[in-house]
């Protein structure tokens, strides 16, 4: 009966270096001896003998690099023998068999390698490990008193198994006594590339929260199950990046003021919103990659020729992001009509289906909430979205002296596979300008 005696558990290192071998072939070893030592970038441990025995082969030598399964030493255990009951020698009548040509032992040790099953070491110091033998004869390390379960495959499969990145304990072996076969990784790695079930990322475990304390189950309303779902979409499958930038409104603020002071007899109230969209539709207009969406084979930009803006509006149900259809053809008046229409049918459940579909970019302002920035959220299958904070009176230094000006935070983020930070800086300092000095509208 052999032991083969595995590299464990050695945490997240990879490729740790075999610095000392402390017994050679033919020692006798007694049980949590140590064997070897392995070195890491950030330690070093010893790894002992499971039980006691003869050294029967060494399978690795100073400089070698090893991991969690790989074969480091066979051992021919020994009975732990007590006083006056030492094994007694073999009588002279007794033929001893002749050592068996050094060629014959190596082969005999290779096949022994190949046909005994090896017992995976999962997470457990080496020195809580003992020896059993099973019942076909073939001495395994047993981890039964811990409750780890075992699995049977040799080196070769280990290896395999660890350049596929599989864990053993999820593949059923069908060779004897359950053992992995290399083929049973293959079929394993098979089926999970053609089940799209499997290729979900791992969920987050159910924890029972009662456990703890008293909870309440509240039900999320559908429409917050909706964006639950599109946002999730959206954030795995979007490589995002937000660029940040400051507008200076003063001016554009004055101008409002006024206008929304006179406009007020006819029911309009110009909001920031209003020009926010307008400026953007300009910006858009400049850099047409950011009003586009990128083709799945990532072959194409598609580059819509249609300004159509998406209003995240806030709602007691939850967020909702009705569409604002042509804003290239109207003027900043209409835009803060159309806007405050929509707001209001969102709010009060109101909106038509298509009026949430068909957006070019989206745009999402806090600033009646505050805030100082945030990092939105793309809404697919867009490449943009624009996050709006609160606006703040700052002091400015305009070259003699410091004078308050009214500073807007802006938060642009961008779909990386189809824009570049660069464009992005360019197209959110455009806007910043444009904000600063809304002539640039006319031009």
């Amino acid at each position: 009966m052999t032991v083969q005696v595995l590299i464990p558990d050695i945490g997240e290192a990879n490729d740790v270096e075999v610095i000392e071998i402390l017994v050679s072939q033919g020692e006798t070893v007694e049980a949590d001896a140590s064997l070897v030592v392995l070195e890491s970038d950030k330690a070093s441990m010893e790894i002992p003998s499971p039980t006691r025995g003869t050294v029967a082969r060494v399978h690795v030598s100073v400089g070698d690099n090893v991991d969690e399964g790989d074969l480091l030493l066979e051992l021919d255990p020994e009975p732990e023998t007590e006083a006056g009951n030492e094994p007694q020698p073999a009588s002279e009548s007794e033929p001893v068999p002749e050592p068996a040509p050094e060629s014959e032992k190596e082969n005999e040790n290779e096949n022994e390698q190949e046909s005994e099953p090896a017992l995976e070491i999962a997470a457990e110091p080496p020195s809580k490990i003992r020896a059993e033998s099973s019942d076909s004869g073939v001495t395994a390390i047993s981890l039964k008193d811990k409750g780890i379960p075992q699995v049977h495959a040799g080196p070769a499969v280990r290896k395999q198994a660890r350049e596929y990145g599989v864990q053993l304990l999820s593949v059923k072996g069908t060779g004897h006594q359950g053992r992995i076969l290399k083929e049973d990784i293959q079929n394993y790695v098979a089926d999970r590339l053609n089940n799209s079930s499997d290729q979900t990322l791992p969920t987050i475990p159910e924890v029972d929260f009662s456990r703890f304390g008293e909870i309440e189950l509240k039900a999320l309303p559908k429409i917050r199950q909706v964006s639950a779902r599109n946002l999730h979409r959206s954030w795995l499958n979007i490589p995002h990046v937000t660029q940040f930038d400051e507008a200076d409104i003063t001016d554009l603020e004055e101008f409002r003021k006024q206008q929304s002071s006179e406009l007020a007899e006819e029911g309009v109230k110009l909001t920031p919103l209003a020009f926010l969209i307008k400026a953007s539709v300009v910006a858009l207009q400049k850099f047409p990659q950011f009003n586009a969406s990128i083709q799945p084979d990532f072959k194409h930009l598609i580059l819509k020729k249609y300004f159509n803006i998406g209003i995240a509006v806030e709602t007691e149900e939850g967020l909702v992001v009705p569409v604002l259809k042509e804003a290239d053809k109207k003027g900043v008046i209409q835009l803060a009509k159309d806007s405050a229409d929509l707001a209001s049918q969102a709010r009060n459940r109101k909106l038509p289906f298509d009026a949430m579909q068909g957006a070019t970019f989206t745009i999402s302002s806090l600033g009646g909430i505050g805030g100082t920035a945030f990092t939105p959220i793309i809404n697919a299958p867009e490449v943009a979205i624009l996050g709006v904070s609160k606006a703040r009176v700052s002091p400015v230094f305009n070259g003699e002296s410091f004078v308050p000006r009214t500073i807007l935070p802006l938060a642009l983020s961008y779909d990386h596979r189809a824009i570049d930070g660069a464009e992005a800086v360019r197209m959110l300092r455009f806007l910043a300008d444009v904000l600063s000095d809304m002539r640039r509208v006319i031009l």
